[in-house]
């Protein structure tokens, strides 16, 4: 009896469509991120086992380093060009059209107002190298305490969020507790780096 002779298949795949694929999700992983924006100062923030996460949007975030300094962010373009209008009125301050587009585009500061058109001249590059002694927080001079109500009246939803290194004094965090508070702020976020339970 013959045998059935089975008939031989290419063993070559066609990988046009993998690549396609590939291509896609690479171009929109390239176009969704969103980078990490540059800090003038790092903060080492304390350890913690909640899970919260932060929004993406209409967050305002007041960080204080381990020597006590004080920064303020606030996300949203349109909302930082209003906010540095509103505070240039406040403190008879007249800021530049290019001045606004650059506060606008900066992601953190830490200086007086007295003291921002000098950072604002400065190219991005430069910001690094510039020393910030941090916004005034205290009860003679409590430069956020406008920064904060400012901003709320800017942006009515926005939510704040306070990031204070584990090595920071609590006199500051708890000045920073008080300005809030007397700007009628009640609710916030401590941003914490997570941490998991230890089984005991």
């Amino acid at each position: 009896m013959p045998k059935v002779k089975v008939p031989r298949k290419s063993t070559s795949v066609d990988m046009t469509a993998m690549t396609d694929v590939a291509f896609l999700l690479l171009t929109f992983f390239m176009l969704a991120t969103q980078f990490k924006p540059d800090e003038p100062v790092q903060v080492n923030a304390p350890s913690s086992v909640a899970e919260v996460p932060l929004p993406d949007v209409d967050i305002m975030t007041i960080t204080i380093a381990n020597d006590g300094r004080v920064f303020f962010a606030m996300e949203g373009q349109q909302y930082k060009e209003q906010l540095i209008t509103k505070m240039g009125e406040l403190k008879q301050i007249k800021f530049t059209p290019e001045e606004v587009k650059s506060f606008s585009l900066m992601s953190s500061f830490g200086v007086p107002i007295s003291q921002l058109k000098q950072l604002l001249a400065l190219k991005v590059d430069e910001r690094g190298q510039f020393k910030q002694n941090g916004i005034p927080a205290d009860s003679l001079n409590n430069e956020l305490a406008d920064w904060v109500w400012q901003s709320r009246l800017v942006n009515n939803n926005v939510r704040v969020a306070i990031k204070g290194d584990q090595e920071t004094n609590y006199p500051v965090v708890k000045q920073v507790i008080s300005t809030l508070q007397e700007k009628k702020v009640n609710r916030f976020n401590f941003i914490t780096n997570l941490t998991t339970e230890s089984a005991e």
